[in-house]
């Protein structure tokens, strides 16, 4: 920690954290500055007082210390961060209700590939819209250095809940935890302590296992391709990256009724859906990859299993491979509990620098600039806006994740609940250069297909799936 004077004020300043790193890594390398820009839109069917929504809105942000996030660099060229006491700047109002609702939301998603000033800025945008047939909400667009999913959903939510206090007399939402307890509490563990020596030892031993192989979402063309050009016939890792990332996203929406039926599976077989979705897309991959049964993927670690963590905001996703041998004759069941316990022994030692991680793997892989062993990244989301307890859980919903128009990762699958009715939400973020919306529409198709058929007999082989598929 170190102290700057901003503004003629002595401020406390921190260093990034390492899921901060990970975002100011891809930043400082990419001239698409809107790359960490992530653009969502609530909206909610129902006649709106835009001057108490204005009063919510500022309440939530300084409710909300990391909407409240700046940086700064030293002369040394290191980013640090510190927060700004209050946040009173205009909330805009824009009336989209005459417009085709297509091109309002078009409007948005130009905004959202407009990149915020880096620092002594705000690092947020929110303004109050009126879509047509009745849908009045707010458009957020945040920095991913300052928040990821799950703050943006619970920060959406703080609004909702304030809003509704004030306008109709409903139940004042609890307490915020405090953004910066959690960051002293990430920067302690940074500080050799026992724990990350711990996890230094694993993630260590977990590099110098024996060798992964690639297996890639549109099959084994490019593994073979690059195993001749570099006239190295065992070859196991490729380059999947783009030097273009300009980027798109395919969004396919799941029912509600076949969402339930994963849902259900889960409870009755006490599987979480991330593992079913892992599980199912892993399958996808050894398809695709003449039955490989060796399939790495990049998996999500959102580190909130604290009350510190889950409310204090900011962001706190880690990304590891998560590697899976499941032999052909493994039922499916089998293969969940497969990937779970591998889930667990990633969630233990999550806290580790993921970038750390990746450096280390390539340099002892020697592995070309760019080479991987994961050709997809996977995020299961499962907050959602209305729920049990929501103030006025019959209010219709809408909500809207919109592209800023390039990507850092080749294919990153998030998987979210509609907000409207449970349902799932497949949103695959894809380098155009890379990958075609095409070939997301068959990777959707055949994820599809095994999750159903693995549902329908746990105890099917996926040595019977993959014939069925």
């Amino acid at each position: 920690m170190k102290e700057f004077q901003v503004n003629g004020v002595n401020l406390q300043c921190y260093p990034l954290t390492a899921a901060q790193r990970i975002h100011n890594y891809s930043i400082k390398y990419c001239p698409y500055h809107q790359l960490l820009n992530i653009g969502t839109g609530l909206y909610i069917r129902q006649e709106t007082d835009f001057d108490i929504l204005r009063e919510a809105i500022y309440e939530a942000i300084n409710r909300f210390e990391s909407m409240r996030l700046r940086f700064l660099k030293d002369e040394d060229d290191t980013v640090y961060q510190y927060l700004v006491p209050f946040d009173d700047r205009d909330i805009p109002f824009y009336d989209f209700s005459n417009w085709n609702e297509e091109d309002a939301h078009n409007e948005m998603r130009k905004w959202t590939a407009v990149p915020f000033r880096r620092f002594h800025s705000p690092m947020n945008q929110i303004v109050m819209i009126k879509l047509p047939d009745g849908y009045n909400g707010i458009y957020l667009k945040v920095d991913h250095m300052t928040m990821d999913s799950s703050s943006i959903i619970a920060f959406n939510k703080d609004v909702l809940e304030i809003y509704c206090a004030k306008r109709y007399g409903t139940d004042y939402p609890k307490p915020l935890q405090s953004y910066i307890k959690a960051l002293e509490k990430d920067l302690a563990y940074e500080a050799g302590s026992p724990a990350k020596q711990r996890d230094e030892e694993f993630w260590t031993g977990e590099i110098e296992g024996d060798e992964p192989i690639y297996t890639d979402f549109n099959g084994m063309g490019r593994l073979i391709t690059q195993r001749r050009e570099n006239n190295n016939p065992n070859q196991r890792s490729a380059v999947v990256t783009s030097l273009t990332p300009e980027a798109s996203i395919s969004v396919f929406q799941l029912e509600k009724e076949p969402s339930d039926r994963l849902m259900k599976f889960c409870q009755d077989n006490h599987v979480p859906m991330a593992t079913l979705l892992l599980m199912g897309l892993r399958t996808v991959l050894s398809k695709f990859n003449n039955d490989e049964k060796d399939v790495s993927i990049k998996s999500c670690v959102a580190r909130r299993g604290t009350l510190l963590e889950k409310f204090s905001g900011g962001t706190r996703i880690h990304f590891f491979p998560l590697r899976t041998i499941i032999e052909p004759e493994t039922t499916f069941l089998d293969g969940l509990k497969i990937i779970q316990e591998g889930q667990n022994r990633i969630f233990r030692h999550a806290n580790f620098d993921p970038i750390e991680f990746t450096m280390r793997r390539a340099k002892y892989r020697k592995f070309q600039p760019g080479a991987s062993y994961e050709s997809i990244s996977l995020t299961y989301q499962p907050l959602t806006i209305k729920d049990d307890t929501a103030p006025v859980p019959d209010i219709p919903y809408k909500s809207f994740w919109y592209t800023n128009g390039v990507a850092a990762q080749p294919l990153y699958l998030t998987v979210m609940h509609h907000v409207e009715d449970g349902g799932l939400s497949f949103n695959f973020e894809y380098q155009k250069n890379v990958v075609t919306d095409y070939e997301m529409e068959y990777l959707y198709y055949y994820l599809c297909r095994v999750l159903f058929r693995g549902i329908e007999d746990g105890n099917r082989t996926v040595g019977e799936i993959l014939e069925m598929v």
